[in-house]
């Protein structure tokens, strides 16, 4: 048996602001929306997009809600143009996240900035092209 991830969850303090945040700044497709959950299609060959209100996701998971930080985990999205990198990282400030790292070319070659959403997920966006 292989591991394959079906879809990737995150906890979420305002469900409606995350879900205008990925539905409407970062153009992403609701698959399913409910009261306490919302998921997104990501496009084919990618996992779903889950976001869970926080607190009964950690119900659901059995763990306490509190904690706070780096969670240890950033998402990473690998677009072919710098232009689009600049675009992503415009698109996500527009819709409530914040810039972590601007966008600039790297050391090896490559370009990539970070923003964060409203709940303070890392997002890497990051193009090889030169």
């Amino acid at each position: 048996m292989s591991l394959q991830v079906s879809a990737i969850m995150l906890g979420v303090q305002d469900l409606a602001r995350a879900k205008k945040f990925y539905a409407d700044g970062l153009g992403c497709t609701i698959d399913k929306d409910t009261r306490h959950f919302v998921s997104f299609s990501l496009g084919e060959g990618s996992p779903q997009l889950a976001l869970y209100e926080w607190e009964a996701a950690a119900q659901d998971a059995g763990v306490s809600a509190e904690g706070s930080g780096f969670r240890g985990v950033s998402f990473h999205f690998n677009p072919d143009s710098r232009e689009v990198v600049d675009e992503m990282m415009r698109n996500a400030v527009a819709a409530g996240g914040s810039v972590v790292k601007e966008a600039a070319p790297a050391q090896w070659g490559g370009y990539f900035g970070y923003f964060s959403d409203p709940d303070g997920y890392l997002w890497k966006v990051t193009t090889y092209a030169s």
